[in-house]
C-alpha cells in the first residue's frame, strides 16, 4: 500500500468507525457486531502505525467513544474511566501476559473474571452514601444518571459499616438478566411496542430514560468488579472486591486467582461453555494483574490499562444453505436484502432469516444461490451471514445480484452519493411505500390513532378505501363495519381515533408525514425552529442546517419533501381536517416568574422535568443548567445532588420545593 493510499483508506475507516461508535454509544442500535469493529479498528491502528502521515487529531484509535447525551448534566470522574483493550486470539492473551512480566521483572498473580454484556457505570459514595453514578462518557467524564442508578435494588444507597473509606469509587456492569428481558419483551408486545434487540441494547436505553419511575419498573441488576480511593482496605484488587462484598455490594460472581498464562487460558476456555448457563449474558473473560502497586509500575495508555486485558469470544455461529434472496421495501423507500435460509439452530433459537444489510455487503460475501452461509447471532434479532464455504459451492450456482428495480412497483432504484441503501424513488404509488407510511403515521409516537395496526391499515388500502393518510379522515364507521372481521364497536372506535388525534400537537404531526430521515429528535428541532409549517415550507437548505444537528442530508430531504406537490397536497387536506401545522402559543400567566432564572434538579411527582422547563418558560422564567451566582431559585426535586444544594445555599440562591413552586403558580 502507497501512503496516498493508506491516507485515502484511513479517512474512510475513520467515517465509519464513527457512525458505528455513534450507533453504539449514543443510539444503543449498532449494526455490526464487537468483532467486526474491532476488525476495523485494528485496520486503522495498523495503517495509522505504519504510515504516521495518515493519522489525524481526532482519529477513533486515540479517544475513548462517548455515550454523553444532551438530556443529562456531566460530571467528571474521579479517576479516568478508561476502556480495556480486546483480543479475540489467545496468542494475544500470551503477549500480554509476557508485556506484563518484562514490565514488572517478574510474574505476578491475575485475577480472571467474566466481562459482562452491559451498561458501564461509576459509583462515588462519601461518608458512606451514593452522592453520584456517572456513566463511562468519553472516559473523563460522564453522564449523570444517579436518579435512574439509585432504583437499582442492588445497588446500595447507604453503606453503615464502620470501616469504609470517607470518599471511594466503585465501577460495574449495569445490566438485565435474562428472564427479566424476555418478560419485558413479552409485555411489550403485548402492549404493540417494538421489542428490544437484546439486553444490552435495554439496560442502555434504560439508564438514559428521563423518567426513574420507568427505570424502577424494569429488571436491572448490576455487578460491581473494581474499588478506586485513597484510603482502599487493601493493595490488591481480589481482597479490596471481597471487602466491598462485605459492606454489601454485588461483587461479580466469578473472580478467580491465576498464577501463570496457563491457568488463564484454562479460565478463558472454561467459561467459554459454562457461562451460557449463567441468568445473563457475559461476552468474554477480564484479567487484571492483582496487585495495585503493579497495576501502577504498568501505568496507562491515552486509552487502556498496561495491567489489565480483554479476551472476547466469538459470536456463535453455524453453517445453513442460503434458499433465496427476499428484497423487502421499507416506508421511505430503503430497500432491505434479507436471506432464507434452511432451519438451522443457533443461540437457543431456529434460524430461519438472516439480515444482508445492502449491495456492498451482498458484493463483498459474492453470495450465490445454494452457497453454505456461515450465520452469527452476535446480539442481534435478526441473524447475519457474515461468510460462505467457497468449498462446497455448486459449480451452477446462481450469482445473488441486487435489483436494479423495485420488486414491488418496477421503478428504477436509486441510491444516493454516500449512501449505502438502495431506495425506490416512486414513494405514491410503490404498495409498501404508500402502507409503510400511513401505518407509521398512526403509530403510538406519531398521531396515536387506536385501532388502526399494520392489518386493519393493509386491508383498508387493498380495499380503495385508503391511499394516503389524508383519506383516513374521510373515512366512516359504516365503511368500516362492512369490512372482514370489523364489528360496528370496532368501527365506531378506529373513528373516534381518527377524530381524536387532531389535538396531536405540531412536532408529532412533523414526525408523522415520515418525511426521510425525520426522526422524533429532528421533528421536534424542527417545530421549534420553525414554528408552523408555511415556514418550515419554504425554509431554505441553509436555514434549515443553522439548527442543532440538523445537517446537510437532512436538509436535503425536508426541502425534497416540500417541493413536492402530492405532498404539498397532502399536508393540504390534513390542514382541512384540523390537524396542528402550527406550535401552539405559549401563554404568559401574567409573567409569575418574570426575571427569574431557575435551575431544576431531581426527580418530581406533578410534572417532569421537561414539562417543568416549559411550564417556567410559559411563565416568563428562564431555564438555566447549572447552579452560579445568576440563578434565582433552584427548584429542587427527590434524589437531587447535594452538592447542587450546597451550592445553592452557599450562594444564597432561594431553594423551592415541587408544592411550594406550584403554590407559587397557583396550581397547589
Amino acid at each position: 500500500m502507497k501512503s496516498v493510499e493508506a491516507i485515502k483508506r484511513a479517512e474512510e475507516l475513520r467515517k465509519i468507525i464513527n457512525e458505528h461508535n455513534h450507533r453504539y454509544y449514543v443510539l444503543n442500535a449498532p449494526v455490526i457486531s464487537d468483532f467486526e469493529f474491532d476488525l476495523l479498528l485494528n485496520e486503522l491502528d495498523t495503517i495509522e502505525k505504519k504510515f504516521p502521515e495518515a493519522r489525524t487529531g481526532d482519529s477513533p484509535t486515540s479517544r475513548v467513544g462517548s455515550d454523553i447525551t444532551k438530556e443529562f448534566e456531566q460530571f467528571e470522574h474521579p479517576y479516568p474511566m478508561l476502556s480495556l483493550g480486546n483480543t479475540y486470539n489467545e496468542d494475544e492473551v500470551r503477549d500480554f501476559c509476557e508485556r506484563v512480566k518484562k514490565g514488572l521483572g517478574y510474574e505476578p498473580e491475575y485475577i480472571c473474571e467474566l466481562k459482562y454484556d452491559g451498561v458501564s457505570i461509576s459509583l462515588t459514595y462519601e461518608g458512606g452514601r451514593l452522592i453520584r453514578a456517572l456513566t463511562r462518557g468519553d472516559g473523563v467524564k460522564g453522564d449523570d444518571v444517579t436518579a435512574n442508578v439509585k432504583t437499582i435494588r442492588s445497588i446500595p444507597l447507604r453503606i453503615d459499616a464502620a470501616d469504609i473509606p470517607d470518599n471511594f469509587t466503585i465501577r460495574g456492569e449495569i445490566l438485565i438478566p435474562r428472564d427479566g428481558f424476555n418478560r419485558m419483551n413479552a409485555h411489550r408486545s403485548e402492549a404493540g411496542e417494538p421489542l428490544f434487540a437484546n439486553p444490552r441494547n435495554a439496560a442502555a436505553g434504560t439508564i438514559k430514560l428521563q423518567d426513574p419511575s420507568i427505570v424502577a419498573s424494569r429488571p436491572l441488576d448490576c455487578f460491581l468488579y473494581y474499588l478506586l480511593g485513597e484510603e482502599l482496605p487493601a493493595g490488591n484488587h481480589y481482597d479490596n472486591m471481597m471487602q466491598a462484598k462485605k459492606w454489601g455490594f454485588r461483587v461479580a460472581e466469578v473472580m478467580d486467582k491465576c498464577h501463570n498464562t496457563d491457568e488463564i487460558i484454562s479460565f478463558m476456555e472454561r467459561w467459554e461453555n459454562e457461562r451460557k448457563n449463567l441468568p445473563y449474558d457475559t461476552d468474554g473473560a477480564v484479567i487484571k494483574v492483582n496487585s495495585l502497586s503493579a497495576q501502577t509500575i504498568l501505568g496507562m495508555t491515552a486509552k487502556s490499562p498496561r495491567w489489565a486485558i480483554a479476551y472476547k469470544y466469538a459470536a456463535e455461529q453455524a453453517k445453513t444453505k442460503l434458499l433465496s434472496v427476499d428484497f423487502q421495501v421499507g416506508r421511505t423507500g430503503n430497500i432491505t436484502p434479507v436471506a432464507n435460509l434452511e432451519p438451522v439452530f443457533l443461540a437457543g433459537t431456529t434460524v430461519k432469516r438472516a439480515s444482508l444489510h445492502n449491495d456492498d455487503q451482498i458484493k463483498l460475501l459474492g453470495l450465490h444461490l445454494g452457497d453454505t452461509v456461515i450465520i452469527e447471532k452476535g446480539g442481534e434479532i435478526i441473524p447475519k451471514i457474515v461468510g460462505v464455504d467457497h468449498s462446497v459451492r455448486s459449480v451452477d450456482a446462481t450469482e445473488v445480484i441486487f435489483p436494479d428495480k423495485c420488486p414491488e412497483c418496477g421503478a428504477e432504484l436509486f441510491r444516493n452519493e454516500g449512501e449505502a441503501n438502495h431506495y425506490c424513488p416512486n414513494y405514491l404509488h410503490c404498495p409498501p411505500q404508500i402502507t409503510g407510511r400511513i401505518i407509521h403515521f398512526a403509530s403510538r409516537k406519531a398521531m396515536n390513532i387506536d385501532g388502526l395496526g399494520e392489518e386493519t391499515i393493509e386491508l383498508l388500502y387493498r380495499t380503495k378505501l385508503i391511499h394516503t393518510a389524508a383519506d383516513l379522515y374521510d373515512l366512516t364507521a359504516t365503511q368500516l363495519s362492512g369490512l372482514e372481521r370489523m364489528g360496528d364497536k370496532s368501527a365506531r372506535n378506529i373513528v373516534d381515533g381518527i377524530k381524536a388525534s387532531v389535538r396531536i400537537p405540531y412536532n408529532k404531526v412533523l414526525f408523522a408525514l415520515g418525511i426521510r430521515h425525520v426522526g422524533e429528535t429532528v421533528a421536534s428541532t424542527l417545530s421549534k425552529g420553525f414554528p408552523d409549517i408555511d415556514t418550515l415550507m419554504n425554509a431554505s437548505e441553509a436555514e434549515l442546517t443553522s439548527l442543532p444537528e440538523i445537517g446537510p442530508k437532512i436538509a436535503v430531504s425536508v426541502r425534497e419533501y416540500f417541493s413536492d406537490n402530492d405532498n404539498i397536497k397532502i399536508i393540504s387536506r390534513l390542514r382541512e381536517k384540523g390537524l396542528a401545522f402550527k406550535a401552539a402559543e405559549k401563554i404568559q400567566t401574567e409573567g409569575v416568574l418574570k426575571g427569574e432564572k431557575i435551575v431544576i434538579s431531581g426527580t418530581f411527582k406533578k410534572h417532569s422535568r421537561e414539562e417543568y422547563k416549559e411550564i417556567i418558560e410559559n411563565n416568563g422564567g428562564k431555564n438555566l443548567s447549572a447552579v452560579s451566582s445568576g440563578v434565582t431559585i433552584l427548584l429542587a426535586g427527590e434524589n437531587m445532588g447535594p452538592a447542587k444544594q450546597a451550592k445553592a445555599a452557599e450562594l444564597g440562591i432561594k431553594i423551592m420545593n415541587e408544592e411550594d413552586f406550584l403554590k407559587l403558580l397557583n396550581e397547589y
